[in-house]
């Protein structure tokens, strides 16, 4: 049977404590261990083992909350986690089954889609601890509001970015959620000025996602190709991520199989025992640019023709 994590064990039998102080106290201990402990998850090289684990954690730290709501750390994993797992693991297995089952990956996209928002909303709840009304005021003024972030608050900022633009990417139809492209572009601009080399250009990724939106909702290919190039800069050529969004986004859209397909075959000349503390992540963004690479027919109108029998 598989067991979750210690802490996990920890914080259930702190909520389930008798008398408010203790509680609290109780809590507020298992919280700061979440928040500063490492992540055992990222490390890990069973991404099935951590898609049955990972609920469990996430609801854990929701019932924390409600007991320490103004936790910034814990309201910052919070953020991070479910991040990760609605693209990891809704997100990514959706769009491996849409040319087979669309009604089925539709729904998990709109799973998918809800997830993000709620990721979301714990970020901008981990701001609003040093920011009041943060939300409010980056509607009304996005980059004037954005501009009162400071250097510790990096890590909320791009997964708050994070898990807001991968929302308006899965709902691109949707006028509630395309109308904040300006506010996660004003977020991640912040982030990149107070500190650009955060998770080995983690910031640029982001924007890569962001630019490459169609032109009429803001985007720009060429703005995110100078992402791109500074994203795998900064992490050495080391992280997939940069090669896959790029692929996935700009050569799909300019039609160009040849730079898709060197771009996901430099994501998987990845080593993910390179940097263990990431192995996960980088086994998933592998996963998927296999899965590209095999489906890539429905992404490019002309055949594929580098295989193509020379002429004699």
């Amino acid at each position: 049977m598989r067991r979750p994590p210690r802490f996990l064990l920890v914080a259930a039998l702190a909520l389930a404590l008798p008398g408010c102080s203790l509680k609290r106290m109780a809590v507020n201990s298992v919280a700061n261990t979440i928040a500063t402990g490492s992540d055992v998850f990222a490390r890990d090289d069973d991404p099935e083992l951590v898609r049955d684990a990972l609920p469990f954690g996430l609801k854990t730290m929701e019932a924390l909350l409600e007991t320490v709501p103004r936790h910034r750390g814990l309201l910052l994993a919070a953020c991070q986690g479910y991040t990760q797992y609605a693209y990891a693991f809704v997100q990514l297995d959706a769009e491996q089954i849409e040319s087979s089952d669309y009604q089925g990956a539709s729904r998990m996209k709109e799973r998918a889609l809800k997830l993000f928002v709620r990721a979301r909303d714990f970020g901008l709840r981990g701001l609003e601890v040093k920011h009041p009304a943060l939300g409010r005021r980056l509607a009304a003024r996005p980059d004037s509001a954005a501009h009162s972030l400071r250097r510790e608050d990096v890590p909320l900022v791009y997964w708050t970015a994070a898990a807001w633009g991968s929302a308006i990417n899965l709902g691109k139809d949707r006028p509630e959620l395309t109308a904040d492209i300006a506010v996660v572009k004003a977020l991640i601009e912040r982030g990149l000025a107070l500190d650009e080399s955060f998770d080995r250009g983690a910031l640029h990724q982001a924007m890569i996602v962001m630019e490459s939106l169609p032109p009429a909702m803001g985007g720009s290919p060429v703005s995110a190709r100078r992402h791109f190039e500074r994203a795998v800069e900064l992490s050495r050529g080391e992280d997939p991520a940069p090669y896959v969004m790029l692929a996935q986004s700009v050569a799909v859209a300019e039609q160009n199989r040849a730079e898709f397909k060197g771009l996901l075959e430099k994501a998987l000349a990845v080593d993910p025992e390179r940097h263990p503390e990431t192995r996960l992540p980088t086994l998933l963004l592998q996963r998927q640019a296999r899965s590209l690479l095999a489906r890539q027919d429905e992404f490019f109108l002309e055949p594929d023709t580098s295989h193509a029998e020379e002429p004699r």
